[in-house]
């Protein structure tokens, strides 16, 4: 699919979108967060240009939503859908659900609510659903204690451009190779000429490490997992809790997602924490250590006496000989056991039975008091034990990258998945809270044949979804609707829009059976506020003289109240030349009005008026029967009350004012 193809998105947004991965399939499905991705591209944005995608896959010109107040009605729709999920993404995507013309839309988005509607979903699911969210790009990775090395221009930059993470450098022998090992924890060479070298340090000979990326930058691998662990581990709970297919070994990327942190860092394992124990401890061990040989010596000395003979005494002397070689000569075990007790001492603190030996050549040969080890030595196993700690950090970390690199092609489809069922939950929770059924749609060519609404509930009203009085009401042709005020009436348009919509949407309609055709535009005309003036009135009468040119047949229009934009002999007159206009294009439409019966006299065909019909008063309040009743012209909130005072009074004065509403309706 061509972008530029899309309404909507011009050569500057098409730019934008090559830089997502997949921008076709993204478009194709309507990936609101694939779209999202792109530089500059709002989710309320890529929402739009989804949905205009969908709509040009499906080869949909037009909007069916052709009024203010069809627009409100949706947005109303959506709102009460996005406020039942969870997560962003799931809100942006219920955002690309719209009104259709199209059959296999319309089809394509009921198989999937069907679907939703069947599948059970656990009742603390929202905790898990709440933290997913489509692939976060992850940190950029710089690398400073790796390098790569090479004397071929070529590979050179081949590298360079493969791991911007890591620096690479040029060398033209073995000699430079090993200043490079010096500066670097770890040299990776690219260039077969150096295998064999005995170089010093951690020097790999890798001629294959240009398409071996985990060996030579595990960390990318790592970051992309960690910028997305909570969120995968998240996904894994919904996709075992709601039963999905997964699109890989759920186990087992579980295990290796517990191996690392958010930021993408590796858990250490049992051996480098033991590494990591001996590399901080090490100071304090060798103090210690030799504080316990100095304290095993001097335990000796003190239990011990030394004689020693006037002529052995000169002896020692004529040779220069110290007190070390007294300690020699009559202490020498005891010192050998001190020093054992101070080797004893760090290796098991350190628990560095491994490099014992390396402790040994650390202990002196000499008696001395007090016990020092040999500095230089210490020196080279503190050296060692970092070299091993990076080692096998470096290791670890390419081990753990190994088994969360099979796992990259599943990120998005998993993620997507979860997210998903944020979306069918949401319209399942609509559908159960407002007891939807599934509505009937009638196929092509039954344009004009009507909207059929039975127990029909507005889910627009702010009373809770089991308080809403049920409506019955079946439109076809040109409908003129009466009733008392506050009746009902504009709740009952509201209602007729609302499952038209929700029905064209391929979404469930609240209410207990409604058959409905696929209609081309909703046109549907709030209230007006107070008498317009000349140029609004002017404005008004174009709107309705470009929807009777325009409007296919098959058209629903609802008019509320259209009367107050002019004086009432001339708005009967107006509404009346519209509702024939109307007649003659097979429109479905319902005019709401208090002035039915004037206008029904203005028509030269016959119109249809149905009524909201009152019952009676109940202290003062009207008791209503919310479903229309066809054929019948509603009686008024006056008429109501002066029939009460006719009835509780025998004043002939009730009785007057009675008779003149009885005459007029006999007309």
């Amino acid at each position: 699919m061509d972008p530029e193809s899309i309404p909507g998105v011009g050569p500057k947004t098409a730019a934008a979108l090559a830089d997502i991965d997949d921008p076709e399939r993204a478009l194709r499905e309507g990936d609101v967060a694939a779209i999202a991705a792109a530089p500059e591209i709002t989710p309320a944005r890529a929402a739009r240009i989804a949905r205009s995608a969908i709509q040009a896959r499906h080869d949909e010109s037009g909007d069916v939503l052709a009024t203010d107040r069809a627009t409100e009605i949706h947005r109303s729709i959506l709102d009460l859908l996005q406020s039942r999920a969870v997560t962003d993404a799931g809100r942006q995507h219920l955002r690309t659900l719209y009104p259709s013309t199209a059959r296999s839309r319309i089809d394509s988005v009921r198989e999937r609510v069907e679907r939703a509607i069947d599948r059970e979903y656990p009742d603390d699911l929202s905790s898990d659903l709440a933290a997913v969210h489509p692939r976060a790009e992850a940190a950029t990775v710089r690398v400073r204690e790796r390098c790569l090395a090479t004397g071929d221009a070529e590979r050179y930059a081949a590298a360079t451009e493969r791991f911007p993470e890591i620096s690479v450098e040029t060398v033209a022998d073995a000699r430079e190779l090993a200043d490079l090992a010096e500066g670097y924890a770890t040299v990776i060479a690219l260039d077969r000429a150096f295998g064999g070298l005995d170089i010093e340090g951690d020097v790999r000979v890798r001629p294959d490490a240009l398409d071996d990326p985990v060996a030579v930058v595990p960390e990318r691998v790592l970051a992309t997992f960690g910028a997305n662990r909570d969120a995968l581990r998240a996904a894994i709970a919904v996709h075992r809790r709601v039963g999905l297919d997964p699109p890989c070994d759920l186990d087992a990327l579980d295990a290796a997602l517990d191996q690392i942190d958010a930021d993408g860092s590796v858990r250490p394992g049992a051996e480098i924490e033991r590494l990591e124990r001996a590399i901080e401890g090490f100071d304090d061990a060798v103090g210690a250590a030799e504080q316990t040989a100095t304290d095993h010596l001097r335990a000796a000395i003190e239990d011990r006496d030394v004689t020693i003979e006037g002529a052995d005494l000169l002896s020692l002397a004529e040779r220069g000989a110290g007190v070390d070689t007294v300690l020699e000569r009559e202490l020498g075990d005891a010192f050998d056991a001190a020093v054992s007790a101070g080797r004893s001492a760090i290796v098991d603190r350190l628990d560095l039975e491994s490099r014992a030996d390396r402790v040994d050549r650390a202990l002196p040969d000499e008696p001395t008091y007090p016990i020092a080890f040999e500095e230089s030595v210490l020196a080279d196993l503190r050296a060692e034990l970092r070299a091993a700690r990076d080692r096998r950090r470096l290791e670890r970390t390419r081990e753990v990258a190994r088994e969360l690199a099979p796992f990259r092609e599943a990120i998005d489809p998993l993620l997507d998945a979860a997210l998903a069922v944020d979306v069918d939950r949401a319209i399942a929770r609509f559908a159960a809270e407002y007891d939807c059924t599934m509505p009937e749609i009638e196929g092509a060519g039954t344009e004009g044949s009507g909207i059929d609404i039975v127990g029909g509930r507005n889910p627009l009203l702010p009373e809770a979804p089991g308080g809403v009085d049920p409506v019955d009401y079946t439109v076809a042709g040109v409908r003129l609707l009466s009733g008392v005020n506050s009746g009902g009436k504009t709740s009952t348009l509201d209602l007729i829009a609302t499952v038209t919509i929700l029905a064209q949407m391929g979404l469930p309609v609240p209410a207990d059976r409604v058959r409905t055709p696929i209609v081309p535009s909703i046109n549907y005309y709030g209230k007006h506020r107070g008498t317009l003036d000349a140029g609004a009135f002017e404005s008004t009468l174009r709107e309705f003289e470009t929807l009777i040119d325009d409007a296919g047949q098959g058209a629903l229009v609802l008019v509320d109240e259209l009367e107050s934009i002019t004086e009432p002999g001339a708005s009967a007159r107006i509404v009346a030349g519209i509702c024939e206009a109307l007649a003659d294009r097979e429109t479905t439409a319902v005019f709401v009005s208090h002035l039915a019966r004037e206008i029904r006299e203005e028509t030269t065909i016959e119109i249809q008026v149905d009524g909201i019909q009152a019952v009676g008063l109940d202290d003062g309040d009207l008791v209503v029967e919310r479903s229309p009743v066809e054929g019948v012209l509603a009686r008024s909130t006056p008429e109501l009350i002066v029939e009460k005072l006719a009835d509780e009074t025998d004043r002939a004065f009730y009785d007057r004012l009675l008779g003149k509403f009885e005459a007029a309706s006999g007309d």
